[in-house]
């Protein structure tokens, strides 16, 4: 739905809380009623004790609720009473079930901040686009919290389908991949360049764009050569893969990519071949640790690897890797990493490209 950069809400009337005033019109758009219960109250109408709600609560990434406070609505009894039902029916073991439900409350606190933000920049987009708009181009939490419960209903359908169309792929390569735990793969950073400095320069509005577009651009790239993007940190992402080819091709296209790329300043790629810890979505070892390192000591607009995936790239056309100095790397020691490069000739796929 368009936002109506005059007059500071969206377009359109979208069944959200126009007619109502401050944050209980939002919370009663999004879970149907205003909190009116007490952790009493919700714990037993769910039928646990109030210590295993406060578990539930915690695990839902929420903080203590002080006896009398009217913090709960029927939609967060509902939760509770699945999630009790689940241990009751021993579908799943109580530690189980919250570890289940903190997994998916990390991520939906994530994806939450990540679209109010997301709007809160478009609206802030839009003001600064429209000449007659008198109105502050800065952020206007009122307005994103209205736009972002407009879009709800519209985005809820789509949340479970990702969820299920994820989960079917990481299904497929537990069932295709030999066990990940103990399988080697290949973990790479891709960095930007001089971050600090050219922080220095920039607004925050225009730090945010560029810091949006390098995530874009990476996870665009990463996830067209059967990758995945394990996480994003400021001016950093940390991706992995299990073959070999697409590893180098993730690697040399996110260098060209941001070479060509006028918002971004250059970038390098470090990556590194071996066993990986995996605990909640992360990767952790000292793989990962080599080839943060060698991202390090990468030179702008260039790629380094380790000997050991130097190794595997030898018989591979279409790559060459040149043998750099000596060098000494924190915590890991002395290695002689080599520099990828693409061979004359071979351009980077125009399925690639064109994602990014």
């Amino acid at each position: 739905m368009p936002y109506d950069a005059a007059h500071g809400r969206p377009s359109e009337p979208v069944g959200q809380p126009s007619d109502e005033v401050g944050l209980e019109a939002f919370e009663r758009a999004l879970l149907g009623r205003p909190a009116s219960m007490g952790r009493r109250e919700v714990s037993r109408g769910a039928g646990v004790s109030i210590r295993s709600a406060r578990k539930f609560w915690h695990a839902m990434g929420f903080p203590v609720v002080q006896e009398g406070d009217a913090m709960f609505t029927e939609a967060d009894l509902a939760a509770l009473s699945r999630v009790a039902q689940m241990v009751r029916d021993d579908i799943a073991p109580e530690d189980f079930a919250l570890s289940m439900t903190r997994a998916i409350a990390r991520t939906m606190d994530r994806l939450a901040a990540w679209q109010l933000q997301l709007v809160n920049e478009e609206i802030a987009r839009q003001r600064q686009d429209d000449p007659e708009s008198d109105a502050v181009p800065e952020g206007d939490p009122e307005a994103a919290a209205a736009w972002m419960t407009s879009l709800v209903d519209e985005l809820e359908p789509l949340v479970l389908y990702v969820w299920r169309r994820q989960l079917t792929a990481s299904i497929q390569r537990s069932l295709t991949v030999e066990d990940d735990s103990t399988r080697a793969s290949i973990i790479g950073f891709a960095d930007l360049v001089n971050f600090t400095s050219v922080v220095r320069r920039l607004t925050e509005s225009d730090l945010a764009r560029m810091v949006q577009r390098f995530e874009d651009l990476c996870t665009d790239v990463v996830t067209a050569h059967g990758g995945r993007v394990v996480k994003t940190v400021g001016d950093e992402v940390l991706f992995q893969t299990f073959d070999v080819a697409p590893a180098a091709a993730i690697a040399l296209d996110l260098v060209e990519a941001m070479s060509e790329d006028d918002l971004l300043p250059s970038a390098r790629v470090g990556m590194a071949h071996g066993p990986v810890v995996r605990r909640l979505g992360d990767v952790f070892g000292t793989t990962v640790n080599r080839a943060s390192r060698l991202t390090a000591v990468a030179p702008p607009g260039g790629v380094f690897v380790d000997d050991a995936l130097a190794r595997l790239l030898e018989p591979l056309s279409g790559f060459s890797t040149l043998p750099t100095r000596r060098r000494s790397l924190r915590g890991i020691g002395e290695v002689v990493p080599s520099r990828l490069v693409r061979v004359t000739g071979v351009r980077r796929s125009s399925d690639v490209t064109a994602h990014v």
